[in-house]
């Protein structure tokens, strides 16, 4: 699973166009990607963040 995570992710980064607001998304998406691959609770996780503690 984390395989398929992280070419979602290289696919979303290759797609970045460098404007901030057109990217927020994929951006958005990426770091959603990213916590899950660290194991990290992304914020649509309705448990408590063990990272951050939020």
């Amino acid at each position: 699973m984390i395989a398929a995570w992280q070419q979602e992710v290289d696919t979303l980064k290759a797609s970045l166009t460098g404007d901030l607001f057109q990217d927020m998304e994929a951006r958005d998406q990426i770091h959603n990607l990213e916590m899950k691959i660290n194991g990290v609770k992304p914020s649509s996780s309705e448990f408590e963040c063990v990272g951050c503690g939020s």
